[in-house]
């Protein structure tokens, strides 16, 4: 893991130099193709010796449902055809990670049992804002398993709120 770590930097490092000034229309697309790129079947056959560069990118864009900026494609043209397409979801993770350093925020992810509402939301980004100490940019998943309440990570920082590990803790209590 540490190898794609070291491949994808000088990818991110260069696109968040290069797109310094729209940063979040930037990361609006990267995070969108890596999230195609993520396809199992879109890289099996971008890494298929037959598939050409403007194949793969011709499939990325079909996915995207809409033509992407001409930087986005020379970005992937780029990593494609120097074969660093199983690169671009850490190229992504790299880039939001600059582009948040910049800003001074951090992603965060509320894990919540049921969907939250925006109203609700915006409450509950206001106080995790003000907890962390930063601006977040909060993505929220649903966890069923969770019970009830929230479980909030950011970084390496967990608040978990949530009923399943209040019952973890009493479970842990009583046979103590």
């Amino acid at each position: 893991m540490a190898e794609l770590a070291t491949i994808a930097r000088p990818y991110a490092e260069a696109l968040f130099k290069a797109s310094s000034s729209d940063l979040a229309g930037t990361g609006a697309w990267l995070d969108r193709v890596a999230a195609i790129a993520a396809n199992p079947e879109l890289q099996q056959f971008a890494d298929n010796p037959k598939a050409t560069p403007e194949q793969v990118l011709d499939v990325i864009v079909s996915a995207n449902g809409a033509a992407l900026p001409p930087a986005a494609n020379n970005f992937m043209m780029a990593l494609l055809e120097n074969g660093r397409f199983t690169a671009l979801q850490e190229i992504a993770r790299q880039f939001r990670a600059l582009a948040n350093a910049q800003s001074g925020s951090s992603d965060a992810v509320v894990y919540s049992a049921f969907p939250i509402e925006a109203g609700a939301l915006n409450g509950v980004a206001a106080a995790l804002e003000k907890r962390f100490g930063r601006k977040l940019q909060i993505a929220v998943e649903q966890d069923p398993s969770l019970i009830g309440g929230i479980r909030v990570v950011v970084g390496d920082e967990v608040l978990d709120t949530s009923v399943k590990a209040r019952l973890e803790q009493m479970k842990v209590a009583l046979a103590a």
